[in-house]
Formats: C-alpha cells, structure tokens, sequence
C-alpha cells in the first residue's frame, strides 16, 4: 500500500500509539467505502501494519454507498462511511461506529476573490437561487457547482447540513474528493466541496459565516459544515482476528494522536 507518512515520524506515532500488550497478529484486514476517509484509514492502516508484522491490510476506495454494501455482502471486513447510517441500513443488520469527526470545506479557485459565505448562500448557490458570483461579492461570472455522486457520504453530509437534499443544480457530479479538487483548481467560476482532510494547496477552503475549517473548529462546534467517518460492521457478525484486532485499536484513545495527524478529530 502507498505510504503516506516519513518513516521516522510514524515510527514515533506507532511506538506511542501500539498497546505494549498487543498480542502477534495474522492474515487479512480489509476496508471499503468512503474515498473521504483515505488519509485517515491509509494512516491507521499503516502504523497497524508496523506493529503486526504479519497482517496485510487493505483499502478499497469506491465510495460511502458501495462500502456498505460491500461490508454487508461480506466482501470485506470493515466498511467505512463517511455519513450516518440509514435507518434503512440500520434495520439490515449493519451497525455504525463512529472513528471521527471531518469538516467538509467548500473550495474555490485560489483565483476567486470570495473569502467567506454564509450557510444561507451556500444552500442558495447550490440550488441555483443565486447563480452569478458577483451575488456574493465576487467576479461577474457564473457560477459552476461541482459535487459528488449519488451515494457519496461527502454528498449526503453537505446536503443534509445545509437542507439541499434533491435540489442541488450541480454542474458535474464527481466520483471523488481528488476528482473535487482537481476540478475545482482548474476552474476559477467553480465551487465544490471536500473533505477537509483532503485538501490541497491547489484550492482554497472558504470560511463559513466566518468560521475556517479547522480540527480546532470541528471539535468545539463551530464549523457547522462537518460529518462523521464511520465504520461498518454486520452486526452480531464477529471480526476474524486481524481484523477485530485493528477495528479495536482505531477505536482506542492510543489512536487518536494519528487520526489528528491525517486531519480529523478522533471520536474516542
């Protein structure tokens, strides 16, 4: 798997992260879901690989909607959804464990003179009541609303916070948060959303109603743009080994010094 942290700084993480009584570990730990959540389970993924020399983890980034229906398929150990699960779901016999918290930033171009918008404009914008950034103090242009696909837990999370459920005119609904980005940095006119654990130098994060998006401002409440990272399981369903060796240690205080490093704020 593709390592994301300089060798010594997640040495340090591990040996102050690893339970000293962690017993040796075999097999398989496999994740599917949320492409939001791959910063945070890439790193988790990673120091547990360190400690247990033995266990391959893996992660499937196909999206919040696939990753539950593969953990209820039983094509992988752990789902990861990056919005609360559905009553519908819920009801299937899947069970949520919240990992952590994540602000979803809106972005714009760096180009984009906009600073700030209010949880009111945003919810205008994205149903197309205001359609020029001029509107909001911006360029005389249209603008071009980027969002995810149907499915997504980014989508689902935006559009509950902001109460756009269906009415979203997007211009290009994107199957990832980097396809988000990278959309976005190569259009001034555009605005999208994205997981504030993903985002790049390439665009900029907008405050909201003054707030910036920040682990300081997702934690106390401030930053109303946020939603929680979620593990799927089946519930009554027990975990092989490896894999309820990891779920356990993600889940522990020992964790949350990495799950703050990937950008989130960690739930336990």
């Amino acid at each position: 798997m593709k390592r994301s942290f300089p060798a010594l700084v997640l040495a340090a993480l591990v040996a102050f992260a690893a339970p000293a009584h962690a017993k040796p570990l075999s097999g398989t730990v496999s994740t599917d879901g949320s492409t939001s959540m791959e910063k945070v389970i890439g790193s988790l993924g990673e120091a547990f690989e360190n400690e247990h020399r033995k266990v391959k983890f893996t992660y499937n980034p196909t999206g919040s909607g696939a990753g539950i229906a593969a953990v209820k398929e039983g094509r992988c150990d752990i789902g990861l959804a990056s919005r609360a699960l559905k009553e519908k779901e819920k009801s299937s016999g899947l069970k949520a464990t919240v990992l952590a918290y994540d602000g979803i930033a809106l972005i714009v171009n760096p180009k984009n003179p906009v600073k700030d918008l209010s949880l009111a404009d945003i919810a205008k914008i994205y149903t197309g009541e205001v359609a020029n950034w001029k509107e909001v103090g911006g360029q005389d242009s249209a603008i071009v609303l980027i969002g995810r696909e149907a499915g997504s837990g980014t989508r689902d999370g935006f559009e509950s916070v902001t109460k756009t459920k269906d009415a979203c005119k997007y211009r290009q609904e994107l199957t990832s948060t980097g396809d988000v980005i990278t959309t976005v940095s190569q259009n001034p006119a555009a605005i999208g959303y994205a997981s504030l654990a993903s985002v790049k130098k390439s665009v900029r994060a907008l405050t909201v109603d003054g707030v910036a998006p920040s682990e300081e401002s997702v934690k106390d409440g401030s930053y109303k743009v946020q939603r929680p990272f979620v593990l799927v399981t089946v519930e009554g369903k027990e975990l092989a080994p490896a894999a309820k060796g990891f779920f356990d240690y993600i889940t522990s205080p020992a964790a949350s010094r990495i799950i703050s490093a990937a950008g989130a704020v960690a739930a336990h």
